[in-house]
């Protein structure tokens, strides 16, 4: 154990003997309960982001209402089509208030003492795994929902023509299913440009403050320790060849870029400071780009890094998040090269430092 501590601040050369299965971790006895709690729900991930993907909105039906709204047949036309559309985004959000349970349920499991969070992760790699699984599901639902401008549009018709319909007295069925509480908290989530990554930041930080009896330490230990951990095991052969899908090593990036994140959020001095314990200089820039483009990926006009089975890597706002920040931190004064493909060749430089997107 010590030698993992020690790898993980780089004091040895040596990687450590700690390999985060993120493919086959099975439950321990004392796991099982805390398991099968955050297990119920992440059952129900992939059909949250099937329906989401296939979220196809009624923009032009809306459209056409508004440039009639004398039209009574344009008008049920865009609300009977509205409607569906507005329960299917309900969805998407009590799902969210689930994840979020989850989450602060592992939180405990994996930050509680006598255990380091370290010592936490590694014994505990079931749920370590389930921890990887909400930040991995927790990128793409946000991912997906930036590509997707009618959820808002949509919610939007919606709350006026319910507006409308309370001044004329009418009632709608369709409120005893999403009321104008709900409305408001819905209307809250969504206007987030990355709703889902929102409510895991809070959640975590709402943890550490309901905690006070836990050290802050703890959970932020937790966060940077599973960062280092997937940040070892994508730059040694020795693990990475472990893992019998290349899917692996991409869902093993998106899960460090969600930590960081994470950690970002709760710290008091956040990730970029320079006493942070992640190395977000290394980590973000040279692994997740520079593995990124070794993994054989292609550009999708538009859409970012796409690796050649065509799932998504790292979201345009992950990588303009991550990278303005490294920009504009003391620490990247120096020009910090990245190779990139042809296609997105580009530069970007501020006053004091630049990031140059060369060809490979």
């Amino acid at each position: 154990m010590g030698n993992l501590l020690k790898v993980l601040t780089r004091e040895i050369e040596n990687y450590p003997h700690f390999f985060l299965d993120f493919e086959n971790a099975q439950p321990t006895e004392g796991e099982r309960e805390v398991w099968n709690q955050v297990n119920s729900v992440l059952q129900d991930s992939e059909n949250i982001l099937f329906g989401l993907h296939s979220y196809k909105g009624a923009g032009q039906e809306i459209r056409d209402a508004i440039q009639n709204p004398n039209d009574l047949m344009l008008q049920e036309r865009a609300w009977n089509l509205v409607c569906p559309l507005v329960i299917k985004l309900k969805k998407f959000y009590s799902f969210s208030l689930r994840l979020e349970e989850a989450l602060k349920s592992l939180l405990v499991s994996l930050t509680c003492p006598p255990l380091t969070p370290t010592q936490h992760l590694e014994r505990e790699q079931a749920l370590a795994k389930q921890f990887a699984e909400i930040l991995h599901f927790t990128l793409r639902f946000d991912e997906l929902k930036m590509r997707i401008p009618a959820i808002q549009n949509d919610f939007s018709y919606y709350r006026r023509t319910i507006s409308r319909n309370r001044i004329n007295n009418m009632n709608l069925d369709i409120e005893n299913e999403v009321n104008n509480e709900m409305a408001n908290r819905m209307s809250l989530f969504y206007a987030e440009a990355t709703p889902m990554l929102k409510t895991l930041s809070n959640a975590t930080t709402n943890f550490v403050t309901e905690n006070k009896t836990l050290p802050l330490e703890n959970t932020t230990d937790c966060l940077s320790t599973m960062a280092s951990v997937c940040k070892v095991m994508l730059e040694t052969p020795e693990y990475s060849s472990r893992f019998s899908s290349e899917d692996t090593l991409l869902f093993c990036m998106r899960v460090m870029v969600g930590v960081i994140i994470l950690y970002d959020y709760v710290h008091p001095n956040g990730a970029f400071n320079k006493s942070s314990k992640i190395d977000v200089r290394h980590t973000c820039a040279h692994t997740c780009v520079f593995k990124v483009l070794n993994l054989g990926c292609t550009s999708e006009h538009g859409s970012g890094f796409r690796c050649s089975s065509g799932v998504p890597v790292l979201t345009f706002f992950q990588k303009l998040y991550i990278f303005l920040i490294i920009i504009l931190h003391e620490v990247l004064c120096l020009n910090l090269i990245i190779l990139a493909p042809e296609s997105l060749t580009c530069s970007c430089a501020s006053s004091r430092s630049s990031v140059n997107y060369v060809q490979l």
